[in-house]
């Protein structure tokens, strides 16, 4: 049952990025598409984001309100609705002209409100399902369930749309999973939680009342420190995967090479959290290891910033992608893990869900300022990005701010972030006074 459980949210956790993402990797061919700007194209990624962070709040509460079941079967049907919809824009019987985007961005919108149901609840799934000693792997395989959808995204869409034309049939196959995992969430999910409870926290689960956690959250400094560094972390990587094609394709690399740095970037990524997941399972040193990820990949992003500014640097940029995204992604599920160790007892959904609502908060900063700093290029030999009526955009201003914001997130993040495990602490207290009692039973002696 546990592994029919974790399954069936993995289909959602798949699918998001993929709903997200899918006109990222072909940004230019869908500008030209839908006659539309490329910062027009940028928006159906910002508006994840940017409805992620007031509904953030709203799905932490169903997870630790309503349950589990509940928030993957609404996500399920929020992310068919969106599939659907988008498809209207490309259907020609019904000469939308231009009004066609708009019903594309409408099925963005109704996509963006079910990601925070889904995205939120790997720990919550891994506190409920899995015992404490399999915690932080059965997070890690749900949450990197997230960045293998980018992957395939990244893949894909370039493979269905080698010209604007083929958009229509894109955007009809990204529906066909959409549709599947509707029915599957809805007829495979019959409980909210297991018949019998796998650790002591999920026994005597005592997670404080929503708006009671929200305050304990806000007034806790380890806590803080955590949602603002590795918010800002999420950020960043969120603005590299919706912008790799146009940072790129400016110093004359294809739409193709771009799908396959980001395809490196997550699939390098999965090792990388895999390898930690493991590592952490077995010696719970939770906070060493995220600081000298955390690290390791400012230093990847510097390398990228660097190299990414120079033609005929293939290899260069795949390794710099692959190492980015090994110690980057890393972090991702054992930042998740820590979240709900430092905030202990606050419930699962609210303490990694705030710290989703701040990601995006940031990243919506972040995708802002970076598009800001860009500068126009209205002509460049070497350029393969399709040109709108701007021109191409020159990125090296952006990239070196976004190096430069994540080397600081950092140096943060290392010096000023400490915390005790308090989840593991009072498991041990539980499990030391079952000891206690079962004791005290065998040593009373028999009338």
């Amino acid at each position: 049952m546990q592994h029919f459980v974790l399954c069936t949210p993995l289909s959602g956790y798949l699918q998001m990025p993929t709903l997200w993402l899918t006109f990222a990797p072909v940004a230019d061919k869908t500008a030209a598409y839908f006659h539309i700007s490329l910062e027009t194209v940028n928006w159906l990624s910002m508006v994840y984001l940017l409805i992620s962070i007031p509904f953030g709040l709203v799905a932490t509460w169903v997870l630790d309100s309503v349950g589990l079941r509940c928030a993957v079967v609404l996500s399920a049907w929020l992310n068919m609705v969106g599939s659907i919809t988008r498809m209207f824009s490309v259907l020609k019987f019904l000469s939308l002209g231009s009004q066609s985007y708009w019903y594309l961005f409408i099925g963005q919108c109704f996509c963006a409100l079910g990601q925070p149901l889904i995205i939120f609840s790997p720990t919550k799934l891994a506190a409920l399902w899995f015992p404490d000693h399999q915690r932080a792997t059965a997070n890690m395989i749900a949450s990197m369930s997230n960045p293998l959808g980018i992957l395939i995204a990244n893949l894909l869409s370039p493979a269905l749309v080698p010209e604007g034309k083929h958009i229509p049939l894109m955007l009809g196959i990204y529906a066909v999973p959409a549709v599947t995992a509707c029915a599957l969430a809805t007829l495979g999910i019959h409980e909210k939680v297991p018949p019998t409870p796998p650790s002591a926290s999920a026994t005597n689960s005592n997670s404080q009342p929503f708006f009671t956690g929200l305050k304990m959250l806000l007034r806790n400094k380890p806590y803080i420190i955590l949602a603002v560094c590795f918010g800002g972390g999420i950020g960043m990587f969120t603005c590299f995967s919706a912008l790799l094609e146009q940072i790129l394709c400016e110093k004359g690399y294809s739409n193709d090479f771009a799908g396959l740095n980001g395809a490196l970037f997550t699939v390098c990524g999965l090792l990388g959290a895999f390898l930690l997941g493991m590592y952490v399972d077995r010696t719970r040193k939770f906070i060493e290891s995220t600081k000298i990820s955390f690290c390791l990949s400012a230093l990847a992003s510097i390398m990228f910033a660097v190299t990414s500014r120079f033609r005929h640097q293939a290899i260069m940029l795949a390794i710099t992608s692959s190492l980015f995204g090994f110690f980057g992604f890393a972090i991702y599920p054992i930042a998740m893990e820590l979240a709900v160790e430092c905030s202990y007892p606050v419930g699962e959904g609210t303490s990694t869900g705030l710290i989703f609502v701040a990601s995006q908060i940031e990243g919506v900063i972040l995708m802002i300022l970076l598009q800001a700093l860009t500068v126009h290029v209205s002509e460049d030999p070497f350029s393969t990005c399709t040109l709108d009526k701007d021109g191409a955009l020159d990125w090296t201003t952006p990239v070196l701010v976004l190096a430069g914001l994540c080397s600081g997130m950092a140096c943060f993040y290392v010096i000023f972030f400490h915390t005790d495990y308090k989840r593991l602490r009072a498991e041990i207290i539980s499990a030391d006074l079952v000891k206690a009692e079962d004791t005290a039973t065998t040593d009373v002696p028999e009338s």
